[in-house]
């Protein structure tokens, strides 16, 4: 099942490693800032869509590092749960919801593995966010999520959008990123095909978070065309500051800078 990835485990274990190998006390967790607008407009979609049940039990697949766990216990009341089958992830995981006091049962496991243990038992809601991209089977990959999912229970999907508009720039500045993410996944109308197989009902289908240049803020390589184009995003990243904060009320699928679906199971 290997040939459904875009990514491998050594990938993740470095990733984690990198971005969170200095984390001394403080607690990783996803919050509303004025410098963030994306991060925002993904909040008010949970906000405003996603009930608030002690009783519900909640899994996260590709959970690591637990930041938005701790984001659904504190403001949902939700019993958290993560997946991943990073092991450096996963105890970033354990150390992170430690230090927020907030209990977390682990399963470290990789979806496709010829191993996958069949015990994780049923859930309220399933979700992920920036997970099913990394795949080129797209249905297959939502259909794993459904199958932890109770009747009735809600599924859902947070995808950055890195076509369109940001394509054209990753392509030149940042082509290794742009390899390891499907960008067929961010055609949010392709969604219909996995929502009518696998009988989900939207509560919500959309693009979010207006233009946000930060999405291709990334540059590997060092020549004069990538400085170049790396100079007009740091430009477009001041204009679409929070000082110009209307300038994102509109959103697209060549421009928004992030795609969720939340949806019902109906059997």
């Amino acid at each position: 099942m290997n040939d459904r990835k875009l990514t491998e485990k050594t990938f993740w274990e470095n990733y984690w490693k990198s971005n969170y190998g200095k984390i001394n006390n403080e607690v990783v967790e996803i919050k509303r800032s004025r410098e963030n607008l994306n991060i925002n407009s993904i909040l008010d979609i949970f906000d405003k869509y996603l009930p608030v049940n002690e009783n519900f039990h909640v899994l996260e697949i590709g959970g690591a590092p637990g930041q938005y766990l701790i984001y659904m216990a504190k403001n949902f009341k939700y019993n958290v749960y993560s997946l991943d089958y990073s092991k450096v992830g996963n105890e970033y995981t354990f150390k992170n919801m430690a230090k927020a006091r907030i209990p977390v049962k682990v399963y470290e496991q990789d979806l496709f593995s010829e191993n996958f243990s069949g015990s994780i038992p049923y859930f309220d809601m399933v979700y992920s966010l920036g997970f099913v991209e990394h795949f080129n089977d797209l249905d297959a990959v939502v259909k794993m999520h459904t199958k932890f999912l109770k009747s009735n229970g809600i599924l859902m999907l947070g995808v950055p959008n890195l076509a369109g508009i940001y394509q054209y720039f990753l392509k030149i500045t940042a082509p290794h990123l742009l390899s390891i993410h499907n960008t067929d996944s961010m055609n949010i109308k392709r969604w219909d095909r996995f929502e009518k197989e696998l009988n989900l009902t939207p509560i919500f289908k959309g693009y979010i978070g207006g233009f946000e240049p930060r999405n291709m803020n990334k540059v590997e390589k060092n020549d004069p065309t990538v400085r170049f184009l790396h100079f007009i995003v740091k430009k477009m990243v001041w204009v679409f500051s929070p000082r110009f904060n209307f300038l994102r009320k509109w959103n697209g699928r060549y421009w928004s800078s992030y795609m969720i679906g939340i949806y019902k199971k109906n059997h």
